[in-house]
């Protein structure tokens, strides 16, 4: 390796050294992860680690326990009022963290801000309705049509102090696919159990405990230092030396070694997520290939021909070392999963996926670049680089184009892509999650399909979509769950790959809670006594 590479890594080590000296042992955690946090205007990314940090520096009116079972935070109860309307009372007492105090103004604000165009969760704010401030401690939500899950919505709108966005100037979410900054880029103003203490991007992040939350600490951690360090061999090995307390996205061919060392600690459970491959099936000519005036991917049979060709047991035995599990359903957990036969992944069928490709039009297969990030998923450079051989034992001459998350998000929200792997999770399990901001039409009123970055459009999936939306008969919406879920399967807008395992290693002094939804709950964390 380039000896810039080596001098690199050892900058990144000599800067820990340095953060040891300058934060100490005590309750400070130091943790170090693969990316880093892009903003902290808590409406403009949405992707998981941004949104660990906004939870940690923010609340919403609802959030998840350990079970991932939605509980009270900002709101102390709720009532279901009719089918489409939602009262919630509010926690008297709460402070932001410049010591003004929480109203129902504020949570007005905060959705109707989240569902501004700008937001990147506009289509679970907007699925709220309008929020109506009843007195300064009620506020409801009228919808045009029943939300099932209404409640997994909210828990992801974390609400903002009105009065210092107007006066920072942030009334609006940044436009973070523009590149845009704004105040509430590197500044806070929540009502979570963190402060923002300092903001260096690419270098380092600190956190300091907020003594005036309204909620108990189960853990003793006052201050975080978050470092991200790319490359898999320099954060394990800081983890080995002492310089850092925390990883939780290790790499998997790591595991076992670490596991084996008795001055670590293994946390492990299986997330949330669903990793997939999307496709451009909007131009009429595909980026990039040889392929003029056409474009390939916009028939069924060429996309299940890729299918055919991808390999995901090996990818999860030689690239995840085991740490996954393959599925074909879209959805973020077999919990989640309403046709239990869609979870088998087939075996790989080369002879059917030439012939497909055959009767498409596309015998001799065609030029394909595939767009992944480097520094999101577990092994995500490894994972599209090993489909390169796959799809050329079917003609697919496969070019792998990896980046920097910051970059690649900003390129697919542009539509800048042909292919592309992306990972969807959280807390929740039920698969509208997953089918409204990426299967659905994209539709800039509703912002459904908001995250369709490959803008397929099938009318049938929309109908069955929408009818999962507002169904309240929990029988029936299963059943709607299900045939959607299986017409995906069979259309393959997107090709579900697997169900990533978490593992999370910590010094043996830190005692982490793993969250399947891939949170880091600093408030739960406990480091033992030096």
């Amino acid at each position: 390796m380039p000896k810039s590479y080596f001098r690199a890594c050892i900058g990144i080590l000599l800067a820990l050294a340095v953060l040891t000296c300058e934060t100490g042992q005590g309750k400070t955690l130091r943790w170090a992860a693969r990316g880093d946090v892009q903003t902290f205007d808590p409406y403009s990314f949405n992707e998981n680690l941004n949104n660990n940090f906004s939870a940690l520096v923010y609340d919403a009116l609802v959030t998840r326990d350990k079970q991932l079972a939605l509980v009270p935070a900002l709101a102390t109860s709720w009532t279901l009022v009719n089918e489409t309307t939602w009262r919630f009372n509010l926690r008297h007492g709460v402070m932001f963290h410049d010591g003004t105090p929480l109203t129902a103004a504020d949570v007005v604000f905060s959705i109707e801000r989240a569902q501004q165009p700008t937001s990147q969760i506009s289509q679970y704010a907007r699925a709220l309705g309008k929020p109506v401030a009843i007195d300064d401690f009620t506020v409801e939500l009228h919808q045009d049509r029943p939300n099932p899950i209404l409640l997994d919505h909210l828990s992801t709108v974390f609400i903002m102090s009105r009065a210092w966005c107007l006066a920072n100037h942030v009334e609006k979410p940044l436009d973070f696919s523009s590149k845009e900054e704004s105040f509430a880029s590197r500044h806070e103003n929540g009502s979570g159990p963190y402060i923002l203490k300092s903001r260096e991007p690419a270098v380092r992040t600190v956190l300091e405990r907020n003594p005036h939350w309204w909620k108990e600490f189960e853990g003793n951690v006052t201050e975080l230092v978050f470092t991200p360090i790319s490359s898999d061999p320099t954060r394990t090995a800081a983890l080995l030396s002492g310089d850092v307390d925390f990883v939780n996205d290790p790499s998997p061919q790591d595991i076992d070694r670490l596991a084996n060392n008795p001055a670590l600690r293994v946390s492990r459970v299986t997330e949330n997520r669903v990793l997939m491959f999307g496709f451009d099936q909007s131009r009429d000519e595909l980026l990039n290939s040889n392929v003029k005036g056409r474009n390939p991917l916009k028939d069924q049979r060429v996309r299940e021909a890729i299918y055919r060709a991808i390999d995901a047991e090996s990818i999860r035995t030689k690239i995840m070392h085991g740490q996954a599990i393959t599925t074909s359903c879209l959805a973020t957990s077999a919990v989640g999963c309403a046709d239990p036969a869609l979870e088998t992944h087939p075996p790989i069928d080369l002879d059917r996926a030439r012939k497909l490709l055959a009767e498409a039009g596309y015998p001799d297969g065609f030029e394909l670049t595939l767009d992944c990030p480097n520094d999101r998923y577990v092994n995500d450079r490894e994972i599209c680089l090993s489909l390169a051989p796959m799809l050329g034992r079917i003609g697919i001459k496969l070019t792998v184009d990896t980046m920097l998350k910051s970059v690649f998000f900003r390129k697919i929200e542009k539509l800048d892509t042909s292919f592309y792997l992306i990972g969807w999770g959280g807390g929740t399990t039920d698969p509208q999650i997953v089918f409204e901001p990426l299967v659905h039409t994209f539709d800039p009123k509703t912002q459904k399909g908001g995250n369709n970055y490959g803008r397929c459009s099938d009318p049938e999936l929309d109908a069955l979509i929408d009818k999962v939306a507002t169904d309240m008969n929990h029988d029936r919406r299963v059943s709607e769950t299900a045939e959607m879920l299986r017409l995906q399967t069979r259309m393959l807008h997107y090709i579900p790959l697997h169900r990533p395992s978490l593992n999370w290693v910590s010094r043996a002094a830190v005692h982490p809670v793993p969250s399947p939804n891939d949170d880091v709950h600093l408030d739960w964390i406990k480091i033992d006594e030096s």
